[in-house]
């Protein structure tokens, strides 16, 4: 008589909360002020306001836009909001920083509509794997949101989960 292979995985109680599922989708961009600085580095305030006057700024329609600046200038605070005052009416999105953190800035408002509760006195993992970008930010607010309500949680995949959290009795 064969063994039956059981699959206890699929089998088990294991919740798994994979960030993958609250991935927005869209295009990411970067608008890079340097581009609009005298030589790289300084900022005149004229030829700055002409120059995003004169940007075309549908490209951006309905994109996750990321604002800063490549070089070491030193810009005033005004310059990159007068950017996201152009930029905002067509992206979806606009932020201060690079890809990443666009990532970030998506996750941390999708988790904040999550209801937690589900995973109440659950034993919990936190896929770890994902074929779309998750930035280690996410999973820092993840653990933070999962944590009051899970009984444990596990980082990883359900094979070989790395135990991050045991609620006390």
């Amino acid at each position: 008589m064969e063994d039956e292979i059981i699959n206890k995985v699929a089998n088990s109680v294991l919740e798994v909360f994979d960030l993958e599922d609250y991935y927005q989708n869209g295009i990411r961009t970067q608008i890079d002020i340097s581009q609009w600085l005298y030589e790289g580095f300084l900022l005149k305030e004229k030829d700055f306001r002409e120059a995003l006057k004169n940007h075309d700024w549908t490209q951006y329609q309905d994109q996750y836009v990321a604002v800063n600046c490549s070089t070491d200038a030193i810009i005033p605070a005004w310059a990159s909001i007068l950017v996201t005052v152009y930029a905002a009416p067509f992206a979806k999105k606009v932020i201060s920083g690079n890809f990443e953190d666009i990532e970030t800035a998506l996750y941390q408002e999708k988790l904040l509509s999550v209801d937690f509760s589900v995973y109440q006195d659950k034993p919990v993992i936190l896929k770890g794997c994902s074929k779309k970008p998750v930035p280690q930010s996410a999973y820092l607010l993840a653990i933070q949101y999962l944590q009051p309500f899970a009984k444990s949680v596990m980082y990883g995949e359900a094979c070989s989960a790395v135990p991050l959290f045991k609620k006390g009795k």
